[in-house]
């Protein structure tokens, strides 16, 4: 008996209306009230893009938005965790609960429907960083690579500037690739950095990122006005996020280190390293510009563990 396999169906994204009314104002209000970063305006985009698929595929979205209920948004949730990670979930539903708090100001929605709905917990994951020896190793990749004539010194010099100011000065790569020579005082070695929210803070570089600094600028050769960026390209175009995530990559290759290290486990590194050299938390925070302490404390539980992990191995009541 022949048994024919059930076709599942997919369901198309918002047409151009639907983005129209209800994304486009939602994303203004993002991108120049409250200054997100263009990453999160793409998250709650896909966000926006998934709930509007599952409420075609449920029947629900013919009744409106001020229909839903928590009932229905339980179950939104429900099927959602067939789809997505934890993780991405509740990013998901953020984006979504700032986007109803969004037209419920606007006075087009009553309520809030995924405000007091349930999400599945969160497994707590530590921070991955890489040592101060895996770091030294990295680091020393580009002049490896320029030694072996596998890159001209642009490159390399660029590339060891980008892996020493995020681990050195612990900066995002947003805010990286973003940071104009206008932001660094050389004399105090702080950089300028506008991070999350556009908020403003200072970045101590240290000594050799500095030295880097000066070491490219003399071979780039590249302007160096107020306004001009300090990560170029050969032809003086501004280094793209994506462009410092393929460079890691080879690195890492070179180094024998994991590929799916990312240019934030710089940034991990750096608030690890820092509190294991005994750094102060709220100076830290402060270095890291975040806003809340418990974003923080997440790498004294790194630093707690790597300090259980060498006393089992090293002393004999372990």
């Amino acid at each position: 008996m022949s048994r024919t396999a059930a076709v599942k169906r997919v369901y198309p994204p918002p047409p151009p209306e639907v983005m129209t009314e209800w994304w486009t104002p939602f994303e203004d209000h993002l991108a120049k009230e409250r200054r997100v970063s263009a990453y999160t305006v793409r998250n709650y985009r896909q966000a926006f893009e998934d709930f509007y698929r599952w409420l075609l595929g449920s029947n629900l979205w013919a009744g409106g938005l001020d229909a839903l209920t928590v009932r229905e948004m339980r179950d939104f949730v429900i099927e959602a965790q067939r789809r997505f990670d934890r993780r991405t979930l509740h990013n998901h539903a953020s984006g979504l609960r700032t986007f109803f708090k969004f037209w419920q100001r606007q006075g087009r929605l009553r309520h809030n429907p995924l405000l007091n709905v349930p999400l599945p917990k969160l497994e707590k994951r530590l921070p991955q960083f890489l040592t101060e020896e895996q770091m030294k190793l990295l680091l020393a990749g580009p002049e490896r690579r320029l030694a072996d004539g596998k890159v001209d010194p642009h490159t390399a010099w660029r590339d060891r500037l980008a892996m020493e100011l995020l681990y050195g000065g612990g900066l995002r790569v947003a805010e990286l690739v973003g940071l104009d020579h206008g932001a660094i005082d050389r004399a105090s070695g702080v950089a300028r950095v506008i991070g999350k929210g556009r908020k403003e803070r200072l970045c101590p570089l240290g000594k050799m990122a500095l030295a880097v600094l000066q070491k490219f600028q003399g071979i780039s050769e590249k302007p160096t006005g107020l306004a001009s960026p300090v990560l170029v390209n050969a032809d003086g175009r501004r280094m793209a996020v994506r462009e410092v995530q393929l460079m890691l990559k080879h690195y890492l290759a070179l180094a024998g280190l994991p590929l799916d290290l990312t240019p934030h486990k710089l940034r991990h590194s750096y608030a690890t390293h820092l509190l294991n050299a005994g750094a102060d938390l709220r100076l830290v925070q402060e270095l890291l510009g975040h806003s809340q302490l418990a974003t923080t404390q997440l790498y004294t539980h790194v630093s707690m563990a790597r300090l259980q992990e060498i006393y089992a191995k090293a002393h004999p009541r372990a």
